[in-house]
């Protein structure tokens, strides 16, 4: 890449310089000096950038509010509930349980090591770059650095230049609430972005579409960086018969048509029997109704598309749709109203790729079967929703298709329970993250055993000179048996017991200070 040179604002919002490969080296430099002080990984330091940024997200509610507004054209309700909250609860998740998630874990060992001290101890990679996507800009910005801080480590945030009056805000806030030298905010395009995927991290958290993603994943390759993806993809609805209809249209609009479709693991398509469709657009009409007024345009909850292309690429996948309800558009606006498409066919465009915007195909089926060979034919989605009552339809579903996550009855939901991992598989991305799972993801684990320097006779079974009796002691001690409950799980620990016994007998002992 050439040595090239981009306006960008790092840190503090009076703080202009100019990125280029120099400058992103000498801050990720600097990030790594700080690091090495070992400043970060005190839980003193974690548990303080933790309240913090809690301060900051209640000190400025308002003001994020009016930036998603400004962004994306989000309700204030929308904004608390599925981006300042989800941060906030978190954050507070975090505070409750750090102490204990910092602690080394114990693992259980084997006959040969049962004297010695095996554990699991969680520590901070380094360095990390988190670059945020614009559908959900303040939740899939912070909820990673969150998790980041948690596990110890020094960030550069990259927030999404799609959503700028968010981007613009975070830089000028984040230097106000959190320690400047260990978290530093870079805001700019695609430049930006290219220039820091040119330096080394210690690991990379990017969230948005695929194809940017395999970038993301080529240039971590240069280092052999690890990387956690957050993609997307068509995300699949199957509706079982049996399930109530009027609930059932008002959780899938509700999944589908917040934050105007824009949502990663929105419902992507809809599949059920010719019967189904006609029962679940009867009952859509009403519920849409209800949510957005007759004229959606006019409605404060409903949302906007994030810019013009993004309005263009969505518009095209109506065309030739056999459009059920809705279908207005207004490109001043950059509306596209909710929209259900009936009688869709696999080769049609709106089935091609991921929707990402408020429109809602039905597929007709003849059978669940049917459905799982067009889930399986497909790429693995970021999330599958099921609607039944029938659990073992629900159970053949779930077992014979792979996906994120898995949602029954409802949709989106299963992404706000914190002990639960967000993330995708395959195509749909790699990693996972929400409450512990983030602070697992920013963490090595790095495995540790500590021995004592006696019991040198016991060890001495692995010195040569090989023989036949140390091979045999060592195939009973090294080898797996299945394990066995009552008196005879106890039974290894007796052999073992008179083994050091009269091994101990050894002459061989005299010669190591026990």
């Amino acid at each position: 890449m050439s040595h090239l040179s981009f306006e960008v604002k790092i840190g503090r919002s009076d703080q202009c310089c100019c990125l280029d490969l120099c400058v992103s080296a000498k801050m990720i430099q600097g990030l790594r000096s700080i690091f090495r002080t070992g400043r970060t990984r005190s839980l003193k330091w974690r548990l303080a950038q933790l309240n913090s940024l809690i301060k900051l997200l209640d000190e400025n509610g308002e003001k994020i509010c009016q930036a998603l507004f400004e962004d994306l054209h989000k309700h204030n309700m929308e904004s608390y509930v599925m981006e300042i909250n989800m941060c906030k609860n978190d954050a507070v998740f975090n505070i409750n349980n750090l102490r204990s998630w910092m602690q080394p874990q114990q693992v259980p060992k084997g006959l040969l090591n049962k004297m010695d001290d095996a554990y699991i101890r969680y520590e901070p990679y380094g360095t990390a770059l988190i670059i945020g996507a614009w559908n959900y800009p303040i939740q899939v910005t912070l909820l990673p650095l969150i998790g980041a801080i948690a596990a110890g480590n020094c960030v550069v945030l990259k927030p999404s230049e799609l959503a700028p009056k968010v981007a613009t805000l975070l830089e000028e806030l984040i230097p106000k609430y959190l320690d400047q030298e260990c978290i530093k905010v870079v805001n700019g395009g695609i430049p930006e972005t290219t220039l820091l995927l040119e330096q080394r991290f210690d690991i990379i958290f990017y969230t948005g579409n695929t194809t940017v993603g395999r970038i993301v994943m080529a240039a971590a390759s240069k280092y052999v960086t690890p990387v956690v993806l957050e993609l997307g993809g068509k995300s699949p609805v199957f509706i079982d018969g049996n399930a109530d209809m009027n609930v059932v249209a008002r959780r899938i609009a509700w999944g589908k048509f917040c934050n105007a479709g824009q949502t990663c693991i929105a419902p992507d398509y809809v599949m059920c029997t010719v019967e189904t469709q006609e029962k679940l657009l009867d009952k859509m009409k009403v519920v849409l109704e209800e949510f957005y007024t007759t004229n959606a345009q006019t409605s404060e909850s409903f949302g906007r598309i994030i810019n013009a292309r993004h309005f263009q690429r969505v518009y095209k996948l109506m065309e030739g749709a056999n459009i059920a309800i809705g279908g207005q558009t207004d490109e001043s606006d950059l509306f596209i109203a909710p929209t259900v498409l009936r009688d869709v066919k696999l080769t049609d465009p709106v089935m091609q790729e991921e929707i990402f915007g408020p429109l809602l195909p039905i597929v007709p089926v003849r059978d669940h079967q049917e459905a799982i060979e067009i889930i399986n034919d497909r790429e693995k989605p970021l999330a599958m929703y099921i609607f039944s009552t029938d659990k073992g339809l629900v159970r053949t579903i779930k077992e014979s298709t792979s996906s994120g996550g898995f949602c029954v009855n409802d949709t989106l939901i299963h992404a706000a329970v914190p002990t639960l991992p967000f993330g995708g598989v395959g195509n749909s991305g790699m990693g996972a993250y929400h409450g512990k799972f983030t602070f697992d993801t920013f963490s090595h684990k790095r495995g540790c055993l500590e021995k004592s320097l006696g019991l040198e006779s016991f060890n001495s079974l692995r010195y040569p000179p090989y023989n036949e009796k140390k091979l045999g002691w060592l195939q009973w001690i090294l080898v797996q048996k299945p394990r066995r409950t009552g008196l005879l799980g106890f039974f290894p620990f007796v052999v073992l017991g008179v083994f050091l016994a009269v091994f101990f007998k050894d002459p061989i002992h005299k010669k190591y200070s026990l």
